[in-house]
């Protein structure tokens, strides 16, 4: 909110503001009214739906900046702002929500959780956006409220004003980033291997309580070798006296017997652990929750999880495709959030061993992926967008330039919801506690690596895409 008056000036930040306010009422209104249980990754769906909201709000702001510096009134103003937003605001919200419907189908549990909240969030957002906000900023220039209002203050006054940065023209050194992060990310999956949950590799989980915090690293060495060192995690949590224990011990044994045999297991390396030590009957107090993943219903997860992100950034392309009617805009967009989804996984495998918190690659992750890709493709179809209603004024004009200008003319806007976005997802990394650190970690990656990928890679392979596609038609008439 902060930011919104300080990027805008107080009164059109302030209706931002208001419309992020009706959007939360509005999405946790619909959630009770169907008896919805807010959980953990509800809530993540709500903050990163009201991170992805304000991106409405920045997109309209922008346009009216815009119209104004080329000498328009207010009125005016306000009305070919909306217009010409209207479809980037549509376009991106509709591919999120398409990611959404596909996070919900295909998820369980705490995915569908976040994508129900997901789906409604930017539903209300579309209304709060492009309906209310309207309204306001119309009811109050009518009574000529708006007169000195600029949409600019001291801080964003002269900030990317015409920029002329050549993006088409540096497009071979901005490949290099992503490719040398895949091709690092490709060599340490063969070697170092990603920190797959149990949901992903099969095994059993418990979550232990302590009456004092205890230290991650002294467990994980007295518990390791008591459980063959077969232990594939163990995890403090938020107060520091809880503690996820992950193995694959004896996964292919069942009954209850080996239950007992490994309840056995962990009261010999954990109860030295307590300040007052647990008799082995009481222990049982102590283990919060415990499951168990088979490795074939593993294999199912992992399977489903990949059909999920397969189908998700094949349903962009084709969304893509039908909305632009150009193939090159299509395989750009596939191509930059493939690349984005890539790099996310790469950081996963390079970093998991050394990150003070844990990586693990399991249902949340894969709900962050699907989310990035969802908020990847919004950044995308508001620079498409762009680019094809400056070709269209601009049909005979070189397409190097008209590209180079729209990119140009979006920049604002995109590090400002990039900022935006980035900003309350990092709010929520810091204080949403250690079950949520991993999966916000992967939104803030991709909010990063997304922004790159749709200056660098999508606009440039869709520009040398065209123009093949181009010289060829050429060819072709001669």
């Amino acid at each position: 909110m902060i930011y919104m008056c300080l990027a805008y000036g107080l009164i059109p930040g302030m209706i931002a503001n208001l419309a992020l306010i009706v959007n939360s009422f509005f999405t946790l209104g619909i959630l009770a009214s169907f008896n919805a249980v807010l959980t953990l990754s509800g809530i993540a769906g709500l903050v990163l739906t009201l991170g992805m909201a304000v991106d409405a709000n920045v997109l309209i702001n922008e346009r009216i900046k815009e119209e104004l510096r080329q000498g328009k009134g207010m009125t005016r103003a306000i009305a070919d702002g909306y217009g010409n937003a209207f479809s980037a605001i549509f376009d991106s919200n509709l591919t999120t929500i398409i990611t959404g419907i596909v996070l919900f189908y295909f998820g369980a549990g705490p995915i569908r959780g976040f994508a129900t909240t997901l789906i409604i969030g930017l539903i209300a957002s579309f209304i709060t956006a492009v309906f209310l906000t309207r309204m306001v900023f119309e009811a109050l220039d009518k009574h000529h409220k708006l007169d000195k209002v600029t949409y600019t203050t001291a801080m964003t006054k002269n900030l990317l004003v015409n920029p002329t940065y050549n993006f088409l023209g540096a497009r071979m050194k901005g490949y290099l980033l992503p490719c040398a992060l895949v091709i690092a990310g490709l060599v340490g999956f063969f070697t170092v291997g990603l920190n797959n949950g149990i949901e992903f590799s099969g095994g059993r989980n418990y979550i232990i309580k302590f009456d004092q915090q205890v230290d991650n690293q002294k467990i994980r060495e007295k518990l390791a070798p008591v459980l063959d060192n077969k232990l594939v995690l163990t995890a403090i949590g938020t107060e520091g006296d809880q503690i996820r224990v992950s193995t694959n011990y004896l996964i292919d044994d069942s009954g209850d017997s080996v239950e007992e045999q490994l309840k056995d297991k962990l009261y010999q390396g954990l109860s030295g652990f307590y300040k007052t030590t647990p008799s082995k009957a009481d222990f049982d107090s102590y283990i919060v929750s415990s499951q168990k993943v088979s490795a074939s219903m593993s294999n199912d997860i992992k399977t489903q999880a990949l059909i999920a992100v397969g189908l998700s950034l094949l349903f962009m392309a084709i969304y893509i495709l039908i909305r632009f009617r150009n193939v090159a805009f299509s395989i750009g967009a596939f191509a930059s959030v493939t690349v984005t989804t890539l790099m996310i996984i790469a950081i996963y495998v390079l970093l998991w061993k050394v990150m003070p918190f844990t990586m693990e690659v399991d249902q949340n992750f894969i709900a962050a992926l699907l989310a990035i890709i969802g908020y990847a493709i919004n950044d995308v179809v508001i620079v498409f967008d762009r680019i094809r209603e400056e070709v269209g004024n601009h049909p005979q004009a070189d397409r190097f330039e008209v590209i180079n200008g729209a990119l140009n003319s979006t920049l604002s806007r995109t590090l400002n919801t990039s900022f935006t976005t980035f900003l309350v997802m990092a709010i929520v990394f810091m204080f949403g506690g250690a079950s949520m650190r991993s999966f916000t970690f992967a939104i803030l990656l991709g909010v990063v690596f997304g922004t790159y990928c749709t200056l660098f890679v999508a606009t440039p392979i869709a520009y040398e895409v065209a123009k093949r596609r181009r010289a060829r038609s050429a060819k072709a008439a001669k």
